[in-house]
């Protein structure tokens, strides 16, 4: 980010942020696997920024009434990404200008041809990527992950990385997120969009 060279001194990282805010036009949209910490760095960088922040997992659950798991058992798959893709299309102002906001969205979001094509349009898409071991040290923390039950949690998420990476290499920007802090991982993907932009 860049920096003032006056007699003052370097702009403060909150000057370059709120410089960098004010370029911003349209939604930030976290992709990636499950356990990368989508939510939790979109909610750092939402509050960095000064916009909204959404998970688009909750926003799912708010229209459904009923949790994500159990939309996976009552319905199956392909009606919850049918619901997701509506869903993130509301979030990505697809039927009027984009709102200035952070969302998170589920693994398997992205993924899904339709959406992604609506976020590559919307939105700035923003890869964020960690290891395998990253990832099962971080899911086996939660027993709200539908895909995850019927198995071998290492195994299916190295599978998943594996099917889901081409798709997920569409994002223009690629964050790793390792066991840095979260406000860290923030300020990276800040500097990766303000390059991009």
């Amino acid at each position: 980010m860049e920096h003032d060279d006056n007699a003052s001194g370097p702009a403060s990282p909150n000057t370059a942020i709120q410089r960098l805010a004010a370029r911003i036009d349209r939604p930030i949209v976290l992709v990636g696997m499950m356990g990368v910490g989508k939510t939790t760095v979109g909610r750092r960088l939402a509050a960095m920024l000064n916009v909204p922040f959404c998970d688009a997992d909750e926003e799912i659950e708010k229209a459904a009434q009923m949790s994500i798991p159990e939309i996976f058992t009552q319905f199956g798959e392909p009606y919850f990404r049918s619901g997701e893709r509506r869903v993130i299309a509301r979030l990505v102002g697809e039927d009027g200008a984009p709102e200035r906001r952070v969302l998170a969205t589920g693994g398997g979001a992205f993924v899904d041809p339709e959406t992604r094509a609506l976020i590559l349009k919307r939105a700035i898409a923003v890869w964020l990527d960690s290891d395998i071991d990253t990832l099962v040290a971080r899911v086996g923390r939660k027993g709200n992950r539908p895909l995850l039950r019927n198995g071998n949690p290492r195994e299916i998420l190295t599978r998943l990385k594996d099917e889901r990476g081409p798709a997920y290499a569409q994002a223009p920007i690629h964050v790793k997120s390792g066991n840095q802090p979260h406000q860290a991982t923030a300020m990276t993907i800040l500097k990766a969009i303000d390059a991009w932009l």
